[in-house]
């Protein structure tokens, strides 16, 4: 059994492919440098990830499928699933293994890594759409507005055009307390940023609140009326709490504010 260790990296799978096709190899597994070697191994390959290597890789699939597969496997690797690793390989790898002019495995259901790597993607675009539905934002006094979220992927480059789109009159704050990162409009631009002194944080992170002396008294009473509000639209005789979970999962009550 051949395996190739990784630094768990879209580049790093790139490279690998561009180790695989130079060695004359195809690995049976991609694992992560450092990780427990799986049974019934005989060789260890580690793959140096390396910018030039994966952009040639990702030019040429360019040239082999279309811009929504290129898309499905860009977006597939913010699962942040390491099992998708091997499969993805798999399914990069098989795209360079066909002749020119073969009709492309990206429909190709059947092949068991094509429908993991599009399952997968799946996955990652329903997290999208729950992160637009559910993000709730508060106002601090400065007139920014604050929205929390801790996702199960890492959604947050795929739904800053939407906010952008959205509420492009007002700056925001938008910040993932899972992976300690977020992104910031001004009202012109957005910027990916990060903190360095999580202490001196002006929100809780694991409850998203702002702090009291930073919300807006405004902002206060509006969470207050929707809470009100919530209470009030709720017909008591139709409650229907296993339906109410599955359009609406537990983790992300912590961040709402009907759900305070």
């Amino acid at each position: 059994m051949l395996v190739y260790a990784i630094d768990r990296t879209m580049d790093g799978v790139l490279s690998a492919v561009f180790d695989a096709f130079s060695l004359h190899q195809r690995p049976d597994a991609l694992i992560g440098k450092g990780e427990p070697l799986p049974l019934f191994c005989e060789e260890v390959h580690e793959v140096m990830t390396a910018d030039d290597r994966a952009q040639r890789v990702w030019a040429g699939l360019e040239k082999r499928i279309s811009k929504e597969a290129m898309r499905l496997l860009a977006v597939s690797y913010l699962s942040e699933e390491p099992e998708l690793d091997t499969p993805l390989f798999h399914y990069i790898y098989k795209v360079f293994c066909q002749a020119e002019g073969a009709r492309s495995i990206e429909r190709n259901f059947s092949d068991p890594d094509v429908l993991t790597v599009t399952n997968v993607f799946r996955r990652v675009m329903h997290e999208r759409l729950r992160m637009m539905q559910f993000v709730r934002f508060q106002k601090a006094k400065d007139g920014t507005y604050l929205g929390v979220v801790s996702p199960d992927h890492n959604v947050l480059p795929l739904v800053v055009n939407h906010f952008k789109d959205r509420f492009g009159d007002q700056p925001w704050l938008l910040y993932d307390a899972k992976r300690r990162y977020g992104f910031y409009y001004d009202q012109q631009d957005v910027t990916r940023i990060t903190f360095q002194d999580e202490e001196a944080l002006p929100f809780d992170l694991d409850s998203g609140k702002l702090n009291d002396e930073v919300l807006s008294e405004d902002d206060k009473l509006f969470q207050e009326l929707w809470r009100t509000y919530f209470k009030a639209i709720c017909i008591r005789e139709r409650m229907n709490p296993k339906k109410q979970l599955s359009d609406m999962p537990r983790r992300y009550w912590k961040y709402m504010t009907e759900k305070q």
